[in-house]
């Protein structure tokens, strides 16, 4: 029996789950967008909220934590600066997601996902939504 377990498994075995979320965070981070399915998306944003977290507090030790999560140097300054400073005065909700309907291939339900607080700048200069499946 799964009751009360929250973990989704996303059909795979722990290792491999970790690393499919480890890379969609920094995906997300890095363009602050991404485009994938429904249940990854809704597995991934409890899993970048903690990250955020960590960010605003900006210790050593918070950041030594989130860098054993993010292994790009680039990514996590990006978090630990101005993603961190944006979310400052929101106690939470980082993230949202958004329905856009179906994958042709298979008719998976497919997510954005994106921070909310995204910069207007950065939106204008990198692409519209980078898909991870």
């Amino acid at each position: 029996m799964r009751h009360r377990k929250g973990v989704k498994k996303l059909g795979r075995n722990g290792p491999h789950r970790r690393s499919t979320l480890r890379n969609m965070t920094t995906s997300l981070f890095r363009y602050e967008r991404i485009h994938t399915t429904e249940a990854k998306a809704k597995a991934l944003r409890p899993f970048a909220e903690r990250l955020v977290t960590l960010a605003k507090r900006g210790d050593l030790a918070a950041r030594r934590l989130a860098a054993k999560q993010i292994s790009d140097a680039q990514v996590l300054q990006k978090l630990f600066g101005e993603i961190a400073e944006r979310c400052a005065d929101r106690p939470g909700g980082y993230t949202r997601v958004l329905k856009t309907g179906v994958r042709r291939g298979d008719r998976a339900s497919t997510a954005l996902i994106e921070l909310v607080d995204r910069n207007a700048a950065t939106a204008a200069t990198e692409p519209q939504e980078v898909n991870v499946e």
